[in-house]
């Protein structure tokens, strides 16, 4: 069990990383760099997207593994359905972005670098919520 919870963990990190940083390409490909500066980001944009999608996919797959090892005894706490709606935000995100990608990569961006300054604050709002419920165990 604790081998399963360490590999969420790393995965989750993995994860977060990937949704920190492609806004942040996001910011820098919305002001309208050169042609060869844009054709770099879509490169670093679909890699990093690549990146993140392995890490969703193994930190949910860990995430269940640890949760059916404990099922009874963690959905009998609140905090646990309080972090699976944060966890279900943070996938309808994670797939935003995957949107977003294909957007610049079909040069069909309508967002301005500001726009994108804001969405690249919400992954960070739910690892504060997420990291607290998880630690505090409010509820």
């Amino acid at each position: 069990m604790l081998w399963t919870k360490a590999f969420h963990i790393i995965f989750v990190v993995t994860w977060f990383a990937g949704l920190f940083y492609l806004p942040r390409l996001f910011v820098y490909h919305a002001q309208g760099p050169d042609k060869k500066t844009v054709a770099l980001f879509k490169i670093m944009e679909r890699r990093l997207l690549i990146m993140t999608h392995i890490g969703g996919a193994l930190a949910a797959l860990f995430g269940l593994w640890t949760l059916a090892s404990g099922w009874e005894a963690y959905l009998s706490q609140g905090w646990m359905h309080a972090k699976l709606i944060f966890v279900a935000l943070l996938i309808g995100y994670h797939f935003w972005c995957a949107r977003l990608v294909r957007a610049f990569r079909e040069d069909r961006n309508t967002h301005d670098e500001r726009w994108y300054r804001l969405f690249n604050e919400a992954p960070s709002v739910i690892l504060i919520a997420v990291v607290i419920l998880v630690v505090v165990k409010p509820f």
